[in-house]
């Protein structure tokens, strides 16, 4: 709020650093004891993880790992980077693990590339540099101009072991690039896990990742890789309820070096405009993707996009100018996640159904009290019944 008000020669060192001391995430074990939840101040699980330079590493792995397009000034191997930033919601692996989403990672980037640079229609598609933040005037690597590359290194999933506080977080690059919000896990019957994500902007995609291993219940660390192959894919949603999952495979339809994506790595850091050469289905801000693991259907929630104009409304988006959201229900195929067609539909158009310009859909057991707007994130309990929490007034 203070970039808001103020212009970013605002910043000192000081806040600089206080700001960068503070973005990320952090471990901490909780207990309950005599029916109150309590904090373990001394817990060895306890852990900060910021984007200091000096404090949290963390190992980028996958297709794009030691690749140019990630190599620094300080890091010329291109495989480790310094914290995570704007993290969203996330998600929790089987095997014990948290998946932390970088969400909107353009914001703490400030400079200009130097003119016809490789990166400049990258760097466009994600908003960088999005100058929300001051880091650029002190730390070099977040100064486009000096490394163009840095913005690169962020968007992405990473995988934190909560168990080890010694362990060093993995950006897991397989899962591609784009402004996370979320990304929640389901397993298959066949072992292989697949992992839904949203990429929360309006206009963007919603996407799944499927690994190629599979889950091993009784080996905790033989799971550790599983999230560094498998294939990944973007949703586009057709006016007749089927879905249709494209694969982001490199040297697949468009997918290739006449298009700029040289190998898989490229796909993988521009996967937004991958999703746009495939023909995926912009959304009104998919945020929350979660699985319902009583039924296996799949919920998104999709916060709002008033920025809709009527001659871009679809069957999965079908208003204009939608200031409320909705969510939509998607359905695999005999619980096959690994599956290219599902079927889908809208659940609920959120709104005051009381005002008819809205076009809210709501059961009609819903009381005049029951209407929401905005859904943001989702959670499942033991039931299965589904939990909205949303984001507005």
């Amino acid at each position: 709020d203070v970039y808001k008000r103020q212009p970013l020669g605002y910043a000192t060192q000081e806040l600089v650093d206080i700001e960068m001391a503070a973005h990320g995430g952090a471990v901490v074990e909780v207990i309950r004891e005599n029916g109150q939840w309590r904090y373990v101040k001394d817990s060895p699980y306890n852990r900060r993880l910021t984007m200091s330079e000096g404090h949290t590493a963390m190992e980028l792995t996958g297709p794009a790992a030691g690749h140019d397009r990630l190599k620094t000034t300080a890091d010329p191997d291109g495989r480790t980077v310094w914290g995570m930033g704007n993290n969203c919601a996330g998600g929790q692996t089987p095997w014990g693990t948290w998946l932390s989403a970088e969400e909107n990672f353009h914001g703490y980037f400030t400079g200009e590339l130097p003119e016809g640079h490789a990166e400049a229609v990258n760097h466009e598609r994600y908003g960088v540099p999005g100058n929300s933040y001051a880091w650029g005037r002190f730390h070099d690597r977040f100064d486009i101009a000096k490394e163009p590359t840095e913005p690169n290194r962020y968007g992405w999933i990473v995988e934190i072991d909560v168990y080890d506080p010694t362990s060093t977080p993995k950006k897991r690059t397989a899962l591609g690039r784009f402004k996370h919000e979320c990304a929640t896990p389901i397993v298959m019957d066949d072992g292989r896990v697949a992992i839904y994500m949203g990429d929360d902007e309006r206009f963007d995609y919603i996407y799944k990742f499927v690994t190629s291993g599979r889950y091993d219940p009784d080996n905790r660390e033989a799971n550790f890789a599983l999230l560094d192959e498998g294939e990944l894919s973007v949703a586009r949603f057709n006016a007749d309820g089927t879905l249709e999952w494209l694969p982001l495979v490199h040297g697949q339809g468009p997918l290739t070096a006449e298009n700029g994506f040289a190998s898989q790595a490229d796909v993988v850091i521009e996967a937004r405009r991958a999703g746009d050469l495939l023909g995926a289905t912009p959304m009104d801000r998919p945020e929350d993707v979660e699985p319902n693991p009583k039924t296996g259907k799949i919920y998104a929630m999709l916060t709002n996009n008033t920025r809709r104009k009527p001659e871009q409304v679809d069957a999965a988006n079908p208003r204009a100018e939608n200031a409320f959201g909705h969510i939509v229900e998607m359905t695999p195929p005999d619980g096959d996640h690994s599956a290219r067609n599902y079927t889908w539909e809208i659940l609920v158009q959120c709104g005051d159904p009381s005002v008819a310009e809205v076009g809210a859909t709501f059961s009609s057991a819903t009381t005049k009290d029951g209407w929401f707007g905005m859904p943001d994130n989702c959670a499942f309990d033991g039931e299965g019944r589904l939990w909205v929490s949303t984001d507005g007034n």
